[in-house]
């Protein structure tokens, strides 16, 4: 063989060893994403079965708090924030809320039409946030049966129709507050400012006043001004109210509260969870419906 073939034989190994090489690099990058594609599979499923764990304890700690009595406040155990729990490779936090420290927005909807004591009150709790009074004109037709617009600023299926994409008002209660967006008027920022203060829950239900914040107090109760609604907030932090009674013998001279609109107990609250298992992770909402013996039915849950 000559120099000049013995070279080209040479660089032909040469190459032939780099294209192996190549290849089997290429085998021991797939083999590692799939691995670890296969070990995230296992850790989202895993993450997925802890965050039902998570539920079910919620769902447990209220059915326990509701056999130690019948008056929630912000000192129970539900209602602290606890550290986050160790599971196997990772770990749980989370956190309940009482829905009916907040104002019910389905308290709108009466027998299909808009209430107008309730309507007032929201009225109120979007002056108190600096939010638009025509707001109240537009979720109230969101709500109700009938397709005539309310108000300069009401919206019926005419409207709806008329964006891109088109749709119609729901004509319902709300199944959660995320659907707000929907609504004329109901932008990213008004659903910020709103949010803490709102609720949707499947039916009528009364303000809890030892969990509800100043603003709700301040709207549900005619007459209440912020700076007295704050100091019953402080007195309440001292000292939880054991009765509607006992909240309304503390209300500023002239003001008067509905017994029918306020409560000192709860049947709604939120479960908010996050499960971390390796590099997955799982997140969750549940809205827990607490009525007579047993773990509080599950009205709905969503992955976030």
């Amino acid at each position: 063989m000559s120099p000049r073939q013995r070279g080209v034989a040479i660089v032909m190994a040469m190459g032939v060893v780099a294209l192996a090489a190549i290849a089997a690099s290429a085998i021991l990058v797939s083999q590692s994403t799939w691995s670890r594609r296969a070990e995230l599979g296992t850790n989202h499923r895993q993450a997925q079965a802890v965050l039902q764990a998570g539920a079910d304890w919620a769902r447990a700690l209220l059915g326990d708090d509701l056999r130690a009595g019948n008056v929630d406040h912000l000192g129970e155990p539900w209602a602290l924030r606890l550290p986050p729990m160790e599971v196997e490779n990772g770990e749980l936090v989370g956190h309940i809320e009482d829905q009916q420290g907040k104002f019910n927005l389905n308290n709108l909807l009466s027998e299909g039409k808009i209430s107008t004591d309730q309507l007032a009150r929201f009225r109120r709790l979007l002056a108190i946030l600096g939010l638009p009074d025509e707001l109240a004109d537009s979720l109230g037709d969101w709500l109700d049966e009938d397709s005539a617009p309310q108000g300069r600023f009401g919206a019926e299926d005419a409207y709806y129709l008329s964006l891109d994409p088109p749709y119609v008002a729901a004509n319902r209660m709300l199944v959660d507050t995320s659907e707000l967006a929907l609504v004329r008027g109901f932008d990213d920022n008004v659903r910020a400012r709103l949010g803490p203060y709102v609720a949707a829950l499947p039916r009528a239900t009364t303000v809890n006043v030892n969990t509800a914040p100043a603003e709700v107090l301040a709207a549900v109760v005619d007459g209440l001004a912020m700076g007295d609604a704050q100091w019953l907030v402080t007195q309440r932090d001292r000292a939880y109210y054991r009765s509607v009674d006992d909240f309304l013998r503390r209300l500023p001279r002239g003001v008067e509260g509905s017994t029918s609109a306020l409560s000192v107990n709860s049947s709604y609250f939120l479960a908010t969870l996050r499960v971390t298992i390796g590099g997955a992770q799982a997140r969750g909402r549940a809205l827990l419906a607490r009525g007579g013996a047993g773990w509080p039915a599950v009205v709905w849950r969503k992955s976030l």
